[in-house]
């Protein structure tokens, strides 16, 4: 069977979210099973991965948008170190640039990433048993190869759209429909929600069938999808809940190249207390308090606008007994108060940006770790958390509500019901309050690091729906 993942991310390629880290880790273990060949096709962007590996371009050609010609350029990795077939779509002025995002022009842009790719496709006479649509970006594919003429060689193709956040669906207006490859007129309606052209609805119409990252994100979106309720509902019959899994090969304490101390669980609370106390000291806390991590984009569905408010008073009601650090970046309103707090506290540190090294080692040293999200479709943090033995406090929404059980009812980690600054508290000083409670603590870190949250079972349930 041959799959092709299409995606704007890709792990280590590109990478804003945790879109990157599945559609990195997904391909792979799919490969690990008998008869299965997965390839991911991405935008070609000027990243370190691109220019420390060799590439071959594959494709040269030219298609048309509007009024425009542009130049289609297809480029392999020619040693799929990744575990995988990569091929990335080069369009010098739009699929040419430093970032996925933060663009102007995107609606251009991820237009033409799937017409170039299904212009590719065609030309070449590549007919995948399957195209695995990854979000709103790719949201169009499904669509274009059963009502674009150009396209006939692939219609019939299974597509398999996978929702990673619906929060994000690519509104554009239908001026734009004069960019698109001729397709069917009287198909308009497949595109279309509430008078503007919509990809994500699209794809949840277009495509055979479409899953969420998590069972209970899927049952979330037929509550509260910002105006899709009724659509998904209507789709229901081709809606799926899988969980997403973990790269246990990247993930991994024990050969982690990034953390200064390897783990396994036989030595975990000296390794991670060694941990704990060279970060601190990297950052001028305390070693001897509880540590809590945040690491995440400052965005509002991951309820960072919650994090100064809930420094300053974790704080100030635990009289200094506790460290917080935070890794991040997003919002500069976020980031101007957050490094105001980190000037006041000496128990505060502040790291902006994106790291992936740092993060590695947060997972490692911290005790705890803090999800406030509003809307979590899966999460992947909390599961790095736990298999790096550290507890995830999280509110109970999405892929953490199916993850992460508190400790009250039988499980390993903190939950709190509603994403505000009282209950966020409320769970911190739980935490606190357990951090000197040796027994317990020792108990709740083995308990994370035993959960099997590895793509193998995920892998085979994406098979088992392709072959439905």
């Amino acid at each position: 069977m041959n799959i092709y993942h299409l995606s704007t991310e890709c792990y280590p390629v590109a990478k804003v979210g945790g879109l990157a880290d599945v559609v990195g880790a997904l391909p792979k273990y799919q490969n690990k099973i008998k008869g299965i060949s997965a390839k991911v096709v991405m935008p070609f962007y000027n990243k370190p991965f691109v220019f420390d590996h060799d590439f071959e371009i594959v494709f040269d050609g030219w298609i048309h948008q509007g009024g425009n010609m542009l130049q289609v350029q297809v480029l392999k990795e020619k040693t799929d170190v990744l575990g995988f077939e990569l091929y990335m779509v080069r369009i010098p002025g739009l699929l040419d640039r430093d970032n996925p995002y933060g663009y102007q022009d995107e609606s251009f842009q991820f237009l033409a990433f799937q017409h170039g790719l299904l212009h590719w496709m065609t030309a070449m006479q590549i007919r995948p048993d399957v195209l695995h649509c990854h979000d709103y970006h790719t949201g169009l594919v499904p669509f274009m190869i059963e009502n674009c003429p150009e396209f006939g060689f692939l219609k019939g193709v299974k597509t398999i759209a996978t929702i990673h956040n619906g929060e994000y669906q690519g509104w554009m207006s239908w001026g734009m429909a004069n960019y698109f490859p001729a397709f069917d007129q009287y198909k308009w309606g497949l595109l279309d929600w509430n008078g503007m052209i919509n990809p994500l609805a699209s794809m949840i119409k277009c495509a055979h069938a479409f899953t969420t990252v998590s069972e209970g994100y899927l049952q979330e979106l037929f509550e509260s999808f910002k105006g899709l309720e009724t659509l998904v509902r209507d789709e229901h019959y081709k809606a799926h809940g899988i969980i997403n899994g973990i790269d246990t090969e990247v993930w991994n304490p024990a050969t982690d190249p990034m953390l200064d101390f390897n783990f396994t669980k036989k030595d975990v609370f000296k390794k991670k207390k060694m941990s704990k106390e060279k970060l601190c000291k990297e950052y001028g806390l305390n070693p001897d308090l509880p540590l809590f991590g945040f690491i995440g984009r400052f965005a509002t569905e991951k309820g960072a606008d919650l994090l100064p408010d809930t420094v300053w008073r974790s704080i100030q009601q635990n009289y200094g007994g506790l460290n917080i650090i935070i890794l991040g970046s997003g919002n500069t309103y976020l980031e101007d108060r957050l490094s105001e707090l980190s000037y006041s506290f000496s128990n505060f540190a502040l790291d902006l940006g994106y790291k992936e090294y740092l993060s590695h080692k947060i997972y490692a040293s911290a005790d705890f770790l803090l999800m406030p999200s509003r809307v979590e479709p899966c999460g992947l943090n909390q599961m790095y958390a736990m298999r790096y033995g550290t507890i995830p406090v999280v509110s109970y929404t999405g892929g953490l509500r199916d993850t992460v059980k508190d400790i009250s009812t039988g499980g390993a980690g903190i939950n709190f019901t509603y994403p505000g600054v009282d209950d966020i508290l409320h769970a911190i000083n739980r935490a606190v309050s357990m951090y000197y409670k040796k027994d317990i603590m020792q108990g709740l870190i083995k308990a994370n690091m035993s959960f099997d949250f590895a793509w193998e079972k995920s892998a085979e349930k994406y098979i088992a729906l392709y072959n439905q």
